[in-house]
């Protein structure tokens, strides 16, 4: 048979024997003709999470079989499930849609994950040369964005799915330095002792049902570090204001102004011993629904120093009992616990069921105006360091010396005028 001219040139523009020829253009070895697919040679089926391949292994329809060892699945090269002795004319590729490198594509209408069947082939034993082409098929799942795709139902099912997305918005705990009145925050941070710190916890709750804010525990320290040392807990024990047991008239205020606020004074104080004059407060906040009754693990507890007791911002009053007692019926950031605890409190307060959503939020640096040793004269402490205060001592002793120089040549002036004059 002579060469066929356009038969050349549609192979080196198309590619493709089946394309160039409607017709088979021989015969195989033993006077078989070429398979002609009834399928396609690549099938793909995007199930709800998984993607599922099929690949004739007479991939380019020429009846020579590629070898499954060289066919890969994505960018990260998945290999086929091993044959059980079935069907052996295809290789079968199951992964999820998210495996193998896949990527996904947010459209207005669907979720699209996109990868592709890499065909790579290999010489075969020593020889060093190979009988195929490399060929790279992309494959797409489309997924519909319309409509809940969840397996299980929405419960209660009375409740709009709309509502139940709402419920699992992110809380945002917030915690202020407030004005003594409580309607502004306070601009400075400055403070001297004997004053008190005004403090305001709140949540933003947003579409969220009504919840109830507490004070879980709250701790002072030098630096932004909760676990830094020295430090003073302030609120310990789920709720009780411990800073209210010492010299001082810290407490929480009541009643609340809304459910999700809950203030509380701090009488002010620097650390003994320590040169620094700045104090960060570290609150660990919490919310629970708001019909939730008060109980031992959630609670705003003040002790009377009147009454020798604790009292509740809201609840019963022996919700507070375990105050004295130091063990409210769960861990809480103790004065007696070593700090490296508070990373194992966190993590555990995170597992309680009755606890929505909880954080951790700080406020400072608070500044106070005095020595750190303390000393004060009649409560006013003085800022004037050492060395200013020596100046002014000079100061005032040149200031003295040359108003004797001064007195003393206006006096000697006026004694020889009067001499003068006698003569």
């Amino acid at each position: 048979m002579e060469p066929n001219p356009g038969l050349f040139v549609c192979l080196l523009l198309l590619g493709s024997t089946e394309l160039c020829c409607p017709q088979p253009l021989g015969l195989l070895q033993g006077g078989a003709r070429p398979p002609v697919p009834s399928l396609p040679p690549v099938q793909v089926q995007c199930l709800e999470a998984q993607l599922v391949v099929t690949v004739s292994r007479d991939l380019f329809g020429t009846g020579k079989l590629v070898q499954p060892s060289d066919l890969t699945l994505g960018p990260e090269g998945c290999r086929p499930l091993v044959s059980t002795g079935g069907d052996d004319a295809v290789v079968k590729f199951e992964v999820g849609v998210h495996e193998c490198g896949s990527s996904v594509q947010v459209t207005n209408d669907a979720l699209v994950y996109s990868t592709f069947l890499l065909h790579k082939p290999r010489p075969v034993g020593n020889l060093s040369i190979v009988r195929t082409n490399r060929a790279e098929v992309p494959i797409e799942c489309h997924y519909p964005r319309q409509g809940n795709v969840s397996s299980r139902a929405i419960l209660p099912t009375w409740v709009p799915f709309r509502t139940t997305v709402s419920s699992e918005e992110k809380l945002v705990f917030s915690l202020r330095l407030m004005e003594e009145n409580w309607s502004t925050e306070k601009t400075s941070p400055t403070f001297f002792l004997g004053e008190a710190a005004h403090l305001q916890a709140e949540v933003r709750t947003g579409s969220h049902l009504p919840l109830r804010l507490f004070v879980d525990y709250c701790v002072a320290t030098p630096t932004l570090d909760q676990d830094a040392s020295p430090r003073h807990t302030i609120v310990d024990f789920h709720g009780c204001l411990v800073d209210g047991l010492s010299d001082s008239s810290s407490a929480f205020q009541g009643p609340r102004p809304r459910p999700d606020i809950l203030r509380f004074t701090v009488d002010v104080f620097h650390f003994a011993n320590d040169s620094r004059n700045t104090v960060y407060i570290t609150c660990h906040l919490k919310v629970t629904p708001a019909n939730q009754a008060p109980d031992q693990l959630n609670k705003a507890c003040s002790y009377s120093k009147s009454s020798s007791s604790w009292t509740p911002v809201e609840g019963a009053a022996d919700i507070c009992k375990c105050c004295d007692k130091g063990n409210c019926g769960g861990p809480g950031y103790s004065r007696r616990q070593a700090p490296a605890r508070s990373q194992e409190i966190r993590s555990m307060s995170r597992k309680r069921r009755h606890v929505t959503e909880e954080a951790d939020v700080t406020v400072g640096p608070l500044i106070f105006l005095g020595e750190a040793g303390g000393h004060s004269v009649e409560g006013w402490t003085s800022p004037v360091h050492p060395s200013m205060a020596l100046g002014l001592g000079l100061a005032v002793m040149a200031f003295l010396s040359l108003a004797v120089v001064l007195g003393l040549t206006k006096r000697c002036h006026s004694a020889s005028h009067s001499m003068s004059l006698s003569q």
